[in-house]
């Protein structure tokens, strides 16, 4: 299903859909195409992509690609998938029940728990 997702491997890609994605929250998906875990989670973001695509942009980040390590290194990708969240160019901090406030870890079980995590950002996005 993660076809259906774009898939970035450069850095440039990368700063391009996070200066470019304005008034909707990204999300950037870092992981393998090759993982089970990833895979089950691209499949939920492909299936929710449509359905969240007013207001928030799902892209997917390969970590395999050297071109990208900047941005492995400096969100401290050690787990994969980990999802990262912008507004407005701006990273997103969040508490998802675990020490790393700046990432979420591992696969999302249902489309709608995506969504719900998509939208408060959507909401702390707002108050700011």
């Amino acid at each position: 299903m993660s076809y259906l997702l774009r898939t970035l491997t450069k850095k440039k890609e990368v700063d391009t859909i996070i200066r470019d994605t304005i008034d909707k929250v990204l999300v950037l998906r870092f992981g393998r195409a090759g993982d089970a875990v990833c895979l089950q989670l691209d499949d939920i973001l492909a299936k929710t992509a449509r359905d969240v695509s007013k207001f928030a942009t799902v892209a997917l980040v390969d970590v395999d690609s050297e071109d990208v390590q900047v941005y492995v290194k400096y969100f401290d990708i050690t787990l994969i998938p980990s999802t990262i969240f912008f507004f407005n160019a701006h990273h997103m901090k969040m508490d998802s029940g675990t020490a790393d406030h700046t990432k979420w870890v591992g696969a999302f079980h249902e489309k709608q728990d995506f969504i719900d995590v998509v939208e408060v950002r959507i909401n702390i996005s707002a108050l700011s």
